[in-house]
């Protein structure tokens, strides 16, 4: 008899190969789906060789109802309002705002310009979710003035990246809506789970930031005049909170409380972000007509590669795949706790080539049934998995942050020193993951006392 196991490599193979040539992914996954499905009919029906559980045509029909399933998916529709929340925020002016009145608070301290782009990175991250357009937006408002100041090159463009990466952990983050998706899970559950993995983190920058600048002067110099800071600039740096804040709370808080579904705060979201504009003067006709022309192309994409996502992991269970890969993680030679740190390291290896998108469409269903089997909580496995596709955006060849950051990065500053700059941050996200793994309670613990 034919072992499926070798259809399940080839199919596996194939994938992997064809990412390399950058085509576009969700043809890829629809056209490999397709193609492993007729050799394993050919396979069948001339050879009569046994394929698993895919018996005949008629079993790939099914891939139409699970697209209309997607369709009809609520939960997703919160995807492209979180998107417009994100991109109508960063054209708001709110950031503008936070970076001039935060400069004033931490301008006198040594490494006050990174530690302020830190603090912004987490208000937009629990405000947006979008890494793209946050990155660009810190780059833009934050390195000039670092550069002017004689910031080290690498500690600027690190800090500016790995900020920016912080919404796609920190809730309202599109990664969570997606995995929860995926895994038939609560977002609010993932989003609450979230919440302290990503004030981790901005922690470790900070204390990151600080450290640098005690034994690295020279790194992140403190300004030689500054003016002294009064209860004024206090009132302006709570006022310019004031806005972002009242967004978060209006979105997480009435989630947290059970007032709204993620999809209705949503709405909620975008609806605030859209208010925050015009409050601040900067809503007009092109930029509703930019924002929303962003949101349909990114929701898009993401819709596209969901569907050829959906084919790949129809062929892929039929083959036998899901079987396959549990009995493989199942056959290690390690603890229960190893498997689990198996899983991680491989998330963390494909993030030098893969989008946080593709694994979470493609390696997370398949490893979190596993993992449920072994006996750990699947809400604390999935931030865990999150927290360690951080790192995706921070790890060459394939790290998005750093082309976004490099595409508008001042006159002087290379891809070496981008390079250079985010391999800290990328050591402190591994080591945020540690703690995350270690002590569950981080994830669990929020949930637990919500409900």
């Amino acid at each position: 008899m034919f072992e499926y196991e070798i259809i399940v490599i080839c199919l596996l193979a194939t994938f992997m190969g064809l990412i390399f040539t950058g085509f576009p992914l969700a043809w890829v996954l629809g056209g490999v789906s397709f193609a492993y499905l007729v050799i394993s009919l050919i396979l069948l029906n001339w050879f009569n060789i046994d394929t698993y559980f895919l018996d005949e045509w008629n079993d790939f029909a099914i891939i139409v109802d699970r697209i209309w399933a997607q369709m009809q998916n609520w939960v997703l529709v919160a995807l492209p309002m979180f998107i417009f929340m994100g991109l109508m925020l960063d054209r708001s002016g709110v950031a503008d705002k936070l970076m001039a009145n935060f400069t004033k608070l931490f301008g006198s301290l040594r490494g006050g310009l990174a530690l302020t782009v830190i603090v912004i990175g987490v208000l937009l991250a629990a405000s947006t979710g979008i890494v793209g357009a946050s990155v660009v937006l810190l780059s833009m408002l934050a390195l000039p003035p670092m550069m002017a100041a004689s910031y080290n090159k690498s500690l600027a463009t690190g800090v500016v990246a790995s900020s920016g990466t912080l919404g796609i952990l920190i809730p309202p983050s599109i990664m969570l809506v997606v995995m929860a998706d995926q895994l038939s899970l609560p977002v609010g559950d993932l989003f609450m789970g979230a919440v302290f993995p990503g004030l981790i983190l901005g922690a470790l920058y900070v204390g990151y930031v600080i450290v640098i600048g005690l034994m690295k002067p020279a790194w992140a110099p403190a300004p030689d005049k500054t003016a002294a800071v009064t209860w004024r600039d206090v009132l302006a740096v709570i006022w310019a909170v004031v806005p972002p804040f009242m967004l978060i709370i209006a979105v997480l808080g009435s989630i947290f409380l059970g007032i709204a579904t993620p999809t209705e705060a949503s709405g909620i979201g975008a609806l605030g972000a859209t208010i925050l504009a015009a409050a601040n003067r900067r809503l007009n006709i092109e930029v509703l007509r930019r924002v929303c022309r962003e949101t349909m192309l990114t929701t898009a994409f993401i819709f596209g590669i969901f569907l050829g996502a959906t084919a790949f992991a129809l062929v892929m269970r039929s083959l036998g795949g899901d079987e396959f890969i549990g009995g493989l993680l199942e056959g290690l030679p390690f603890p229960d706790w190893g498997v689990v740190v198996f899983i991680l390291f491989i998330a963390f290896m494909a993030g030098f080539f893969l989008d946080w998108l593709e694994i979470s469409l493609i390696i997370l269903p398949l490893v979190a049934p596993v993992v449920q089997a072994l006996g750990f909580d699947l809400i604390w496995f999935t931030v865990l998995f999150a927290t360690t596709l951080q790192t995706s955006f921070l790890t060459p060849p394939v790290g998005f942050s750093l082309f976004y950051l490099k595409g508008v990065a001042p006159p002087g500053i290379t891809i070496g020193h981008i390079y250079k700059g985010v391999v800290p941050f990328v050591l402190l996200q591994i080591l945020g993951i540690f703690l995350v793994f270690q002590f569950d309670a981080l994830v669990l613990w929020l949930p637990a006392q919500m409900y």
